[in-house]
């Protein structure tokens, strides 16, 4: 990616020299590939507000676990808010393609521990990158030094906290996702946003299911704080640190 701070030297995987993959693949350093994508997020919060914390916690989490990031991917799959300005989507097949050639590449340069996490959860989305995943691992599954891959989202960890901290309804752009970016990237914060609690048709396929939440939110966005964003931060950075360190062993 090339545009580390000081701080971060040395965790992204392209700032490395050629020598340098070599000797990481060589210890077994896991790899993080960090997943978003470019989608509405209601008034109040930036086109890339998935990709902003799955890269803020790819980096935490590769400074506290001793591992390295991969270039991340901005684009993902995004049905329900396809229709909404500034949302662009992937297909299907070409996430799935993508995300199985940027695996295959790291496992031929030696790096068999890998993790994805994206910031996006739509289920075809992650259907799309756990397929990618499964053909990598089924391929590679008689070979010395198995190949490992996790695919999780960091709200399969935030929404742990659902119904404890935060409603439980709260989804897209709500009061977690807009305490997350605060605490990430205030700068990129335009307003309050609106509270909105919307009711999908549960089983039918829609073609415009943006007419269900105009206002591009499923949550309460007009509560959240940079505190509550940096508590839930921290918890999703201690929880994938367990995945890394369980990849390690």
């Amino acid at each position: 990616m090339c545009t580390n701070s000081g701080e971060n030297k040395n965790l992204w995987f392209d700032e490395l020299s050629m020598k340098e993959a070599e000797k990481a693949a060589e210890e077994g350093k896991v790899v993080i590939i960090p997943c978003g994508s470019v989608e509405e997020h209601g008034t109040h919060l930036p086109l890339c507000t998935d990709s902003l914390q799955a890269e803020y916690v790819a980096l935490e989490v590769a400074q506290k676990a001793d591992c390295l990031v991969a270039p991340p991917l901005r684009y993902g799959v995004c049905n329900s808010t396809r229709n909404f300005p500034g949302t662009l989507t992937l297909s299907f097949d070409s996430l799935r393609s993508i995300m199985t050639d940027i695996l295959e590449e790291l496992i031929r340069n030696g790096f068999k521990r890998l993790l994805i996490i994206t910031g996006h959860a739509g289920r075809s989305h992650m259907t799309a990158l756990k397929l990618a995943a499964k053909e990598v691992v089924t391929k590679h599954k008689n070979e010395a030094g198995k190949s490992r891959i996790i695919v999780c989202s960091d709200y399969d960890f935030a929404f742990d906290l659902k119904g404890k901290e935060f409603d439980e309804r709260d989804s897209h752009a709500g009061t977690i996702e807009t305490s997350r970016v605060m605490a990430i990237r205030s700068d990129l914060i335009k307003g309050k946003g609106k509270r909105s609690f919307p009711n999908l048709p549960r089983f039918e396929i829609i073609p415009d299911p943006e007419r269900y939440f105009p206002s591009g939110v499923m949550g309460d966005p007009t509560i959240a704080s940079a505190e509550k964003g940096q508590r839930i931060n921290e918890y999703i950075i201690e929880q994938i640190v367990k995945l890394v360190e369980e990849l390690k062993r």
